[in-house]
């Protein structure tokens, strides 16, 4: 009888379902008294819910795992399906009556399950392996039924899985059918596509297939992310490359076939980004191919730098760092620049003494990454020569390089340091960051946009797409015009404001590029962003040589930690900013002079990092609000008794 009036109850109280009233609905006014009689009419139901519940746990605990349990779960699942403990205890039941009363074929691996419905009393082992599938039908038909309660419940699809992973021969046809009637209903229900995916792993669905049902979707609405990410799973199992990585191109009939259906896409509807987001991984992004950078070995510091392509932890299972001094491995701790334990594009370690004596003639040190399978060394000498091989050919003919990928190497060698880097072009650099397609492609790419930019001024979707893909064909070359249209995107009314912070650190990542890219041509050590009204730095690791920096008249708000990968610099120029930290000025042996004029520096208490610079002489403070406080000309001489500081 409880049981019986828990199931109607329940099944007439919305709230027990977590029902909510649609958005935009009118309330309706009520007497004091309705609410009253409202109020008390919940707490019964709440009581018969917990009644009901507590009773589960009782037998549970009582070790009852009987047709009654199944019952009371029934009737609370399919009021609450997202009562997680319940499909456990549901399951430990099914499991339960397995071992008890199941008959039937097992097959190789699987138990036939019989799972009866709360209504079955004795006489189940009897049961026919017809009536075996009626039974399972039935328990499929309850799931359903939960799932039209809630179809975002996780614990229902996993009780699903977990069934049909039990059955003999489930009907993976039927459970297709599934998918689809609820992704009729929600297109974008991932808990829907997750459990496609399994059923479709489980059947053996070719890819053709689910390629063609994702067609169905698409061409019944272009705005279907899901359907889009899930071809962009197919089509590399449909099309594999095998010289390509997980990210590799298509062939160029599918991509110009995809591409044209995602243009159809974001023409129909330009401001719907699922499609633009599926034209950028058309394009294809790659990661760059493992590698050593730069080397770089310093007398002075005895100190051994080392940058990579990717940033890597050093001592974790995967990578170790070898390194090799004079043929002869040499035991080193390596650590990041900036002192943390985490995953840095700078390694660098300590020399012992014996590693830079003046007995030889020259010494030779070579760092080898196991994980990346590549390896770089450079020279030091004895004397004060200092010389650059030619690009592509070793410093020493006995020891030729070995594990660069790049054949543009520039290498010196000298008394006091000495290195090796890689002349990278654009494309080893950054370019390989935004497409991987050749450049036809890329060029058809960029005048269909321009075309539907001419339609849609304004369309932010648009416009950052064409400044990507004139990154991917000439960073340099198109700048001038890139920086034009990150005007127009932020004059864009259809950019959200909290996103202007945004697209002002992407267009300061581009400059900051374009000018890497512009010394790395000239070959020089010194790098001039100033003026460049910049917001964020960004790929500090490829300045590990750098001995002049000026930053001078941007809008930096702080100078980041990446900052002490650059062991070589000198001269640091910060005027003319909005400076409030100092935390990334740490750790700079070279660093001699430091200005930082027109900041907003505040308390002298920002000035503690630069303590950890051992060479600096020379710092310039002016027009910081710091230079007015009380004793700062005292606390500078106690901070830095070696410094010549300016505050007026």
């Amino acid at each position: 009888m409880q049981e019986t009036r828990v199931r109607a109850l329940v099944r007439e109280d919305p709230t027990c379902r977590g029902a909510t009233k649609p958005h935009g609905r009118l309330k309706v006014k009520t007497s004091e008294e309705q609410e009253e009689a409202k109020r008390l009419e919940r707490e019964q139901k709440l009581k018969l819910y917990q009644s009901a519940t507590q009773t589960v746990f009782q037998k549970r605990q009582a070790g009852e795992l009987d047709e009654s349990v199944l019952e009371l779960t029934s009737q609370i699942l399919g009021a609450n399906p997202d009562f997680a403990t319940l499909w456990n205890c549901r399951r430990e039941v099914l499991q339960r009556l397995e071992v008890q009363k199941c008959v039937g074929v097992q097959s190789p691996g699987k138990m036939a399950l019989a799972l009866p419905l709360p209504c079955l009393g004795p006489g189940l082992e009897e049961e026919s392996p017809e009536e075996l599938a009626t039974l399972v039908k039935a328990e499929l038909g309850f799931l359903e039924s939960c799932l039209r309660v809630n179809p975002k419940s996780y614990g229902t699809w996993h009780h699903r899985c977990w069934l049909l992973g039990r059955l003999p021969e489930p009907n993976w046809a039927r459970e297709l059918e599934l998918c689809a009637r609820f992704l009729e209903v929600d297109e974008r229900n991932f808990h829907c596509w997750d459990y496609r995916r399994f059923v479709a792993a489980q059947a053996a669905v070719p890819p053709a297939e689910e390629l063609a049902f994702t067609d169905s979707l698409i061409t019944r609405n272009f705005s279907n992310y899901s359907s889009w990410h899930y071809r962009s799973c197919l089509l590399p199992q449909l099309h594999p490359q095998p010289d390509s990585g997980p990210q590799g191109r298509l062939p160029e009939d599918v991509l110009l076939k995809e591409l044209e259906l995602v243009q159809n896409a974001f023409f129909t509807d330009p401001n719907d980004q699922s499609a633009w987001f599926y034209h950028r991984w058309l394009l294809g992004r790659a990661d760059p191919q493992d590698a050593l950078r730069c080397l770089h070995v310093s007398r002075d510091e005895a100190c051994l730098t080392v940058s990579f392509s990717r940033p890597l932890l050093v001592g974790s299972r995967t990578e170790t760092l070898l390194l090799v001094v004079d043929e002869s491995p040499l035991a080193v701790a390596w650590r990041t620049p900036d002192g943390r334990n985490r995953p840095s594009h700078v390694w660098l370690c300590d020399l012992p003494a014996t590693s830079l004596n003046d007995q030889l003639p020259q010494h030779t040190f070579r760092v080898i990454w196991t994980a990346g399978d590549a390896q770089k060394e450079c020279v030091l000498l004895k004397g004060d020569t200092a010389r650059t091989s030619p690009l592509g050919s070793s410093p020493h003919p006995s020891l030729p390089v070995m594990g660069v990928p790049s054949d543009h190497l520039l290498f010196l060698t000298g008394r006091q340091e000495g290195w090796c880097r890689d002349s990278a072009t654009d494309e080893q650099l950054f370019r390989c960051e935004l497409s991987v397609e050749k450049s036809t492609v890329l060029q058809s790419e960029l005048e269909s946009c321009k075309e539907l930019q001419e339609l849609e001024p304004e369309n932010k979707w648009c416009l950052l797409t064409i400044i990507l893909l004139m990154r991917a064909l000439d960073p340099l070359q198109y700048e001038k015009e890139t920086l034009q249209y990150f005007q127009t995107l932020k004059a864009s009314r259809a950019v959200d404001p909290m996103r202007a912070a945004y697209l002002d650190d992407l267009r300061s990542k581009f400059l900051l590029e374009n000018s890497v890219l512009k010394m790395e041509y000239a070959e020089v050590r010194v790098l001039h962003l100033g003026h460049k009204d910049l917001t964020v730095l960004c790929h500090l690791e490829q300045l590990l040589l750098i001995t002049h920096l000026d930053l001078s008249h941007n809008r930096l708000r702080a100078l980041p930690p990446a900052l002490a990968a650059l062991r070589c610099l000198e001269v640091l120029q910060a005027n003319d900013n909005t400076i409030e930290s100092l935390d990334g000025v740490t750790n700079l042996p070279r660093l001699q002079e430091l200005f930082l004029c027109n900041n907003r520096l505040h308390q002298p208490a920002v000035l503690q990092p630069l303590a950890s610079c051992p060479r600096l002489v020379l710092l310039n403070l002016q027009g910081n609000p710091l230079c007015q406080a009380v004793g700062i000309s005292e606390h500078l001489a106690e901070l830095l008794p070696s410094v010549r500081s300016s505050l007026t």
